[in-house]
């Protein structure tokens, strides 16, 4: 008989040791897995001439993330040939480098949002966020009407600033200094218009971990 059977033997009638050494093979291959993509997610940088947001875009996105927009728009496009036809390129994980929390998300109630810059006119955004059904009649999409009359603060924006330079977004004591001066007189409905008009323009070519070919469509 194999000399070693009887730590098998041991295990097989132990509940409890069978338990721990189950959570430690889990436990390490967990490790495995995760680690690398942690590593691989800190190694991401911004392609050269990338900007962290700008005042009002950096507002935005505190409005989108506020009025739960990503709870049915997506900022994803996966390298399938269903999506990169409808939607354009796919994501590619330096889009997201000055994104926190990012916003690729899973749910889609509405169209996904990574390619939606410049695709529609500033006017044609403000309708639609005042009243969907106006542009989109089969839309199930609230309107957002009060957006139009709030003011955007601005000692707010220039603290988020601050405190993301802290994180490693490379903001200058001038682009601080000047957040007053850009956000005065905007409303959050113009702060949300401009973010959503700023995602997906980087020109495909400029990623430096994608390539500018068909797409990715598979």
């Amino acid at each position: 008989m194999f000399s070693g059977y009887k730590y098998f033997e041991a295990v097989e009638k132990h509940a409890g040791l069978l338990g721990i050494l189950i959570g430690i093979m889990v436990s390490l291959g967990g490790l495995a897995e995760i680690t690398p993509l942690f590593v691989a997610a800190h190694s991401v940088k911004a392609p050269a001439g990338t900007a962290p947001y700008d005042p009002l875009r950096l507002a935005g996105k505190d409005i989108y993330v506020r009025e739960g927009c990503y709870l049915c728009h997506s900022q994803m496009i996966r390298a399938l040939r269903a999506e990169t036809q409808r939607y354009g390129h796919y994501s590619i994980a330096s889009e997201s480098v000055y994104d926190r929390p990012f916003q690729w998300g899973s749910k889609r109630t509405g169209p996904d949002l990574a390619r939606i810059g410049d695709k529609y006119s500033d006017s044609w955004h403000r309708l639609h966020l005042m009243s969907p059904r106006q542009v989109a009649p089969d839309s199930n999409m609230p309107g957002y009407p009060w957006l139009a009359s709030e003011k955007i603060d601005a000692k707010d924006i220039a603290q988020r600033m601050r405190v993301l330079r802290m994180l490693g977004d490379p903001y200058s004591d001038a682009d601080i200094a000047s957040a007053a001066a850009a956000l005065d007189g905007k409303t959050n409905m113009d702060a949300l218009i401009a973010y959503l008009q700023g995602l997906g323009k980087m020109p495909v070519s400029a990623h430096p971990d994608g390539p500018a070919g068909d797409g990715g469509a598979q």
